[in-house]
């Protein structure tokens, strides 16, 4: 019997069943050290980066070093590499991309105008400007890589070089996918800004006296029908007459401010094209 006790007693046991092992197995675990969180590595983040900036773009690139081309100015580029290997290139091809898809755009959105017309809203809608004002809309003034250069550089040089992002973007996407994955991303951004221009395409003033000609017409006349306010910042209200039709009056900070609007009224009130909205 003393034998046998021995030789159960000096067994290395683990864990023993019933509370007490319970217990004892709690120890062991409790000295286990902590694993430490793992840190999400650059590239990770990197990557999460990209699918946000897809998201925003509205298309998944097979090949996101398209993507990176597309928004890397030259000064980011390492010693080495060719000004190929930033946006330029791409800024090219976008370029002529938008051109060809806009005109597709407004020869089925505008089926009377003609072909000045036609020019005039195209020039409007592909000047750098209107391709900045999309990417401002897609947030991508902060995802322009630039190499080291001051603070207030730093801010112009993104504002400056925005519309040409923009561009290069389009060509990523046009190389990636394809036209009709280009077309898609530019009908998505440029369909509103194409029924809404930013500035009026011609002067109402001229649109309305072409057209009064072209029906026979005398050349438009306008009158100051009321002057309001301070001196130093006063309203007028002015009326634009032509025979056979009813006045259309237009108010503005200065007289040839409110004779366009008037301009602008009997144009869209009498349907003449070639004016702010054709």
């Amino acid at each position: 019997m003393k034998d046998e006790a021995k030789d159960i007693a000096t067994q290395p046991t683990e864990a023993q069943a019933g509370p007490e092992g319970e217990a004892a197995t709690k120890t062991v675990a409790n000295k286990t050290p902590a694993k430490k969180k793992r840190v999400r590595s650059s590239k990770a983040k990197g990557t999460d980066a990209n699918a946000a900036l897809e998201a925003r773009i509205g298309h998944s690139f097979a090949d996101p070093n398209l993507l990176m081309q597309a928004i890397t100015h030259v000064s980011a580029l390492k010693s080495g590499r060719k000004r190929g290997d930033s946006y330029q290139r791409l800024e090219f091809l976008g370029d002529h991309v938008l051109g060809l898809v806009v005109s597709d755009m407004l020869y089925h959105a505008f089926p009377n105008a003609d072909e000045g017309e036609l020019s005039k809203r195209l020039a409007e809608l592909v000047r750098k400007e209107s391709c900045a004002d999309v990417a401002k809309s897609l947030g991508l003034l902060d995802d322009i890589k630039l190499g080291s250069v001051g603070s207030s550089a730093d801010a112009r040089l993104r504002k400056s070089v925005l519309g040409d992002i923009c561009e290069a973007v389009i060509g990523a996407i046009f190389l990636d996918g394809g036209h009709a994955a280009a077309a898609e991303f530019v009908k998505r951004n440029w369909t509103e800004r194409m029924h809404k221009p930013r500035r009026p395409l011609r002067d109402p003033k001229t649109v309305l006296q072409e057209w009064a000609q072209g029906k026979g017409l005398p050349t438009p006349v306008y009158r100051e029908v009321e002057r309001t306010g301070p001196h130093h910042d006063p309203q007028f209200r002015v009326a634009v007459d032509l025979p056979g039709l009813a006045p259309a009056e237009g108010i503005g900070g200065s007289k040839r401010a409110a004779e366009k609007v008037a301009a602008s009224v009997m144009i869209e009130r009498e349907g003449v094209g070639g004016g702010n909205d054709g």
